[in-house]
């Protein structure tokens, strides 16, 4: 394996923080049985969502580099090496958000914290990762693309 990088990012705070007022609220409405449940329902949630956004490692997988949330790794992608067109840093705007998102004209952003971002061209679409170690990940990619030419803007 060549790279893999992990980025932490503090969003999951939050999530927890949720989930601990829900913990709280079904425990005082314990002898309420349908806030009860509704409570433990969204701290349970909260929390499923919080170990799923935690972080997100970047990793070579031989063939494709994988993108993955975790710890729990309910949330990832592949993108194979020999569908990479164009591989350049870039920055993501406060529309592409954290985590998961699809815009029209953008692409799809995978991202846990921050705007730095390395662009991926694929044939047809566009995918942003975001990561606070950008320019390894560029080298990583025009090494594993085309070859491992590194031709043109890759």
């Amino acid at each position: 394996m060549g790279y893999e990088h992990t980025q932490r990012g503090p969003w999951y705070l939050l999530l927890f923080a949720v989930a601990s007022g829900c913990f709280v609220g079904g425990w005082v409405l314990r002898h309420d049985p349908p806030g009860h449940y509704i409570c433990l329902g969204i701290a349970l949630l909260m929390s499923v969502i919080g170990l799923s956004f935690m972080q997100l490692t970047v990793r070579d997988e031989d063939d494709a580099l994988a993108i993955r949330f975790g710890p729990l790794p309910l949330f990832f992608a592949r993108i194979p090496y020999d569908k990479i067109r164009l591989a350049q840093s870039d920055r993501t705007i406060i529309l592409d958000g954290w985590g998961i998102h699809y815009l029209p004209g953008r692409g799809t952003t995978y991202n846990i914290w921050g705007f730095n971002c390395v662009r991926v061209e694929l044939d047809k679409r566009t995918i942003r990762i975001g990561t606070d170690d950008s320019d390894n990940l560029v080298a990583f990619l025009k090494s594993r693309i085309r070859g491992g030419e590194g031709e043109g803007e890759v």
